[in-house]
């Protein structure tokens, strides 16, 4: 099976995407993730990728509601959202989240995130955010690390899982980054992919290449992905 995982960007409540200078409010679904929410349920997902675009930013976890909102749908939720240490992890799984995504900033303290990965094991998903290269974390408390090294004690901590982010393709239909995929994959633990996703061609690549599952953002939320025909291509 592949994990065909919408996402849903929510700052201050209501529906964003990232930019440079933070983030900035979107049209679709008239700005209401729940609207958006009941969208993807109904083509028949069985996750959905809550990003707390406030607590990336600005270090505040204020969209809780939004989870906990989503969950009642009887969905699966993967939250996410430069989470950075453990009282965010167990707020977010209070509220519900399946999985909870741990964001590349919190690598700074390798003890910590050693920690966290083998308090909470598979419902913790590594966030691996890539440029140039490099590990660089957006948002809040940014890093800098080298790739090979970082994956490496990751690995060796027991990370359950992956999700690598080609940050330069974030918000962007020209395909995800399929080489920096199979790199991933190479650790021998499950990697989702985010980041380029414009089409069922890209979901193939990225199937192939290894990666047991997508983050799919605007190619979803502008409609331009038939989600119900992508799920039932997939087995997601």
């Amino acid at each position: 099976m592949f994990e065909v995982i919408p996402a849903i960007d929510v700052s201050a409540g209501r529906l964003a995407v990232s930019t440079a200078e933070g983030p900035v409010p979107v049209s679709s679904f008239g700005g209401d993730p729940l609207a958006a929410a009941h969208a993807y349920v109904a083509s028949g997902v069985r996750w959905i990728h809550v990003v707390d675009m406030d607590l990336a930013f600005n270090g505040e976890l204020s969209n809780l509601a939004v989870v906990e909102e989503v969950v009642a749908l009887g969905v699966r939720v993967q939250a996410s959202g430069g989470v950075r240490d453990g009282r965010s992890v167990d707020r977010l799984l209070a509220a519900g989240a399946s999985r909870v995504v741990l964001g590349s900033g919190a690598f700074a303290d390798e003890a910590a995130v050693q920690g966290l990965i083998q308090t909470h094991g598979q419902r913790l998903v590594i966030g691996i955010e890539v440029e140039d290269e490099r590990i660089r974390s957006r948002g809040a408390d940014p890093v800098d690390l080298e790739l090979v090294e970082t994956l490496g004690w990751l690995t060796a901590a027991g990370a359950s899982r992956f999700l690598v982010t080609a940050v330069a393709r974030v918000g962007g239909l020209g395909g995800p980054d399929v080489a920096l995929v199979k790199r991933l994959v190479r650790s021998g633990r499950p990697v989702l992919a985010a980041g380029g996703v414009g089409g069922v061609e890209d979901l193939e690549a990225l199937r192939r290449a290894g990666a047991v599952g997508a983050v799919v953002g605007r190619v979803a939320m502008e409609g331009g992905l038939d989600l119900a025909g992508a799920l039932a291509r997939f087995g997601s």
